[in-house]
């Protein structure tokens, strides 16, 4: 089928209402993406919870968001709230395998400005990108990132934009490093909030989210048994901690790589065995990175790797699996299924590896919705204290630079279940939300 293989770029498509400001895989599959909203909107109380109240009050209205996350049926329940609070939307991709096509279709029918679709090019997602945010007559005023890929494009090729963009949110370890270190070089020209580190969302999509979906991911692309198992969990922060746990309740033996001591104490204490990479490498029959670093496994570790190893990455970059030295003429590459590779060596060794080192929960499984209703409460919530009418005084307003934690951060410790639907009451009030 020859229009199967037509990129969306080239294709003429418009909604029904005569728009076409969108690039999507099929805008004909709305109808089925707009069922898979409509069910996750019933697993997503806290943030229905938040557009009942204060869609009436149109709190956003103003608000010019240029978004880049997972195109999800979850993150479009997200984008409609901030839509029906008042902003004004453009959305694109910040994995080129996550984007559900139907959902992203369902958006684009609503009237969304949506640039993405599963399986893009690395030349579709820094186009898709450039969409969002080189359009005539519009221009954004915050930024809403995972990953910080957005925030990094605009600062490179549009950085007059930031004279009007009040701030940035973003929600990645990944993002959240790298804004530290516009900070520290003095070039970050807006204050950026930090949403990773607040407590809901380390604890509900970097650790319970994680517990549960590594599992998924692994199951529907390799059907293993995870039971007498070996393997090495690189990193033991909240990702690695929930992936350690779900490894080790199916009777895996689970080997912990960290470099930070507090983490490395902690996984000690746990009852898993700390090891350096190089002392396991040869007999482990599962890798899992979920660090956020670069370069974690590089050639000279998958060089060593016993036959049919599965190699996969649970942290946002696709940096820490050094897939790149894999892509020489002596290795050959076999596609098994989607997001399922052999990589073979010229003495017959093959790796598995999944969704060619990227995000492997959000690439090859999904994720369970009630978790995303939480990190999706918490970025709506920073948003709208970006317009200063929330959380102001309760939140002092930050104007300056930087990069801030949001209140409840894990370093703070200051809680923020008043965003997600109970009561706040004062400051140091732990009551529990009724969601």
């Amino acid at each position: 089928n020859t229009n199967s293989r037509t990129s969306p770029r080239d294709k003429q498509q418009k909604n029904s209402k005569g728009s076409s400001d969108f690039c999507v895989k099929n805008i004909k599959q709305a109808e089925f993406g707009r069922r898979e909203i409509e069910i996750a909107e019933q697993e997503m109380p806290a943030l229905m919870a938040l557009r009942k109240r204060a869609q009436g009050e149109k709190p956003l209205a103003g608000a010019k968001i240029v978004g880049c996350t997972h195109i999800t049926a979850q993150t479009a329940v997200l984008m409609e709230t901030l839509g029906a609070l008042g902003a004004q939307c453009r959305w694109a991709a910040c994995n080129i395998y996550s984007t559900l096509n139907e959902v992203a279709a369902a958006l684009a029918e609503s009237g969304f400005p949506v640039f993405a679709w599963k399986g893009e090019s690395e030349d579709d997602f820094w186009w898709c990108i450039d969409r969002c945010v080189n359009v005539e007559g519009w221009q954004p005023n915050m930024i809403l990132d995972d990953g910080g890929d957005l925030t990094h494009w605009i600062y490179k090729k549009y950085p007059n934009m930031f004279k009007k963009i009040k701030g940035i949110v973003e929600e990645s370890v990944t993002g959240v490093h790298r804004l530290y270190q516009l900070s520290k070089a003095g070039k970050l020209c807006v204050p950026a909030m930090n949403v990773n580190d607040s407590v809901t969302k380390q604890k509900f999509d970097n650790l319970y989210c994680c517990r549960e979906s590594i599992l998924d991911g692994l199951k529907r692309t390799t059907d293993m048994m995870f039971g007498g198992k070996q393997v090495v969990v690189c990193g033991y922060g909240e990702v690695g901690k929930g992936c350690c746990a779900a490894l080790k309740a199916m009777g895996s033996i689970v080997y912990v790589t960290e470099i930070d001591p507090i983490c490395a104490l902690q996984a000690c204490m746990d009852g898993f065995r700390l090891v350096k990479l190089n002392e396991v490498i040869r007999q482990v029959d599962i890798v899992i990175t979920c660090t956020g670093n670069k370069n974690v496994v590089t050639r000279e570790h998958l060089d060593r790797m016993k036959n049919s190893c599965i190699v996969c990455n649970m942290g946002h970059s696709n940096t820490e699996i050094d897939v790149a030295s894999l892509r020489t003429p002596e290795l050959t590459w076999e596609r098994v299924r989607s997001q399922v590779d052999h990589v073979i060596w010229p003495d017959g060794k093959r790796i598995v590896l999944l969704a060619e080192g990227r995000l492997l929960n959000l690439s090859c499984s999904t994720v369970p919705t009630f978790v995303l209703s939480i990190t999706a409460t918490t970025q709506v919530s920073r948003i709208w204290g970006e317009q200063e009418v929330y959380l102001a005084p309760w939140y002092m307003q930050v104007t300056q630079p930087d990069v801030v934690l949001f209140p409840g951060s894990v370093s703070v410790g200051k809680p923020v279940w008043g965003l997600l639907g109970g009561s706040r009451g004062n400051e140091g009030d732990l009551t529990v939300p009724t969601i």
